[in-house]
């Protein structure tokens, strides 16, 4: 596993969540958005469907 930047995740890219609520938990990257502040919060989509709202900095790619 490789840490990247918020600007190398892309949609379809496979992670792990390292840190926060989620943390352990892995699926495919979806719905990439920057807020007003500037933190990138990323949707996880995991294999069985479930939807999971994340800050980017709490992920690392798996795979891209």
């Amino acid at each position: 596993m490789t840490e990247k930047s918020a600007a190398d995740i892309t949609d379809g890219a496979q992670c792990k969540v390292i840190s926060g609520v989620h943390a352990g938990k892995s699926g495919m990257v979806r719905d990439i958005k920057t807020g007003k502040t500037g933190h990138v919060s990323i949707t996880v989509v995991q294999a069985n469907g479930e939807r999971l709202k994340i800050l980017a900095r709490n992920v690392v790619l798996i795979k891209t």
